[in-house]
């Protein structure tokens, strides 16, 4: 098992509270159909922040880096919904990395997902990535934990979109990220803080900033899942 496809689309923002019902409605029954609606969407998935705080994450599984540039998805960025406007505002602190899918082992829907964001150190990119695809193969088989996926941003050349600019063109990237899923929530936490803790991975070849989020899974479809 691995991550469906060879790209990615990696969000991360904070809702308000006052928000939230409205967005997660919005979010299962208009934008996900929508997006699933476009080829080469093969998986959405939605987590919310495991403390009970405002983060969102949100993963796209694509079947290549090509769906991004692609007519039927910068179709939907430049005609949003008026519910989509509606709901792009709220969006605040937006991350949205659309990456290459470097390492990939297990599964991506258990109940809980550590994402982490960093950087290689410079010269190191290659033992990083190599030291993590190892970590991947061996993680995604021990008790408590389902998958292990690594993801490297890579903008595509299109112009900004009209979802963009509803948002405010202030959308930050990650370079590299690390998903970590699992059923069991304190070996989730044990590993960020062993194998994937910030001292490990400074080891490991990543740069000193690093940022990480715990978050519980809240909805995920497939397309079949959501045809009449």
């Amino acid at each position: 098992m691995a991550l469906l496809g060879k790209s990615a689309l990696a969000m991360w923002w904070n809702m308000a509270p006052q928000a939230l019902a409205d967005f997660e409605h919005w979010h299962a029954h208009e934008h996900f159909p929508e997006r699933l609606g476009i080829p080469g969407f093969l998986r959405a998935s939605r987590w919310t922040s495991a403390d009970g705080g405002e983060g969102i994450f949100v993963m796209y599984e694509l079947q290549d880096h090509e769906v991004l540039s692609s007519p039927g998805y910068l179709a939907r960025l430049n005609a949003p919904t008026p519910w989509s406007v509606r709901m792009m505002p709220h969006h605040r602190d937006m991350i949205r990395s659309q990456c290459r899918v470097l390492e990939s082992a297990g599964g991506t829907t258990a109940r809980h997902a550590l994402t982490i964001r960093l950087s290689p150190a410079p010269g190191r990119s290659e033992g990083l990535r190599a030291a993590l695809g190892e970590l991947a193969r061996r993680v995604s088989m021990e008790p408590g934990l389902a998958g292990l996926h690594l993801l490297r941003h890579e903008a595509p050349a299109i112009a900004a979109t009209e979802e963009q600019r509803v948002r405010g063109l202030s959308d930050r990237v990650a370079d590299w990220v690390l998903v970590a899923c699992g059923y069991d929530a304190a070996r989730v936490q044990a590993l960020s803080e062993s194998e994937l803790g910030g001292a490990a991975l400074v080891k490991l070849g990543a740069s000193a900033v690093i940022e990480r989020g715990a978050y519980a899974l809240a909805y995920s479809a497939v397309p079949a899942d959501l045809e009449s």
